[in-house]
């Protein structure tokens, strides 16, 4: 039997959204990739606290130290990127 595939590939940090820093992009685009399903309360009011509130939903917002501070603890659940790329 040959070894999966997908063996390496897995966790959080595979999955991991790159925010981007606040000099590079002052608005950023974020989609909930990932449900919030099976994930803890915390991560459901903070998906809710940036507008998120269904799967494949996307906002902009502002990139500020606030909005990365959430943007990291879900990042695992979401696709961050700078407003002005598709």
């Amino acid at each position: 039997m040959g070894r999966n595939p997908v063996v390496g590939r897995q966790g959080p940090e595979y999955h991991a959204a790159t925010i981007p820093a606040e000099q590079s992009a002052g608005t950023v685009r974020v989609k909930q990739i990932r449900s919030e399903i099976g994930h803890p309360e915390t991560m459901r009011r903070t998906l809710r606290a940036l507008g998120l509130r269904h799967h494949q939903q996307t906002v902009e917002l502002k990139n500020s130290a606030s909005v990365r501070g959430m943007l990291y603890k879900v990042r695992h659940l979401v696709e961050v990127t700078p407003a002005g790329e598709s």
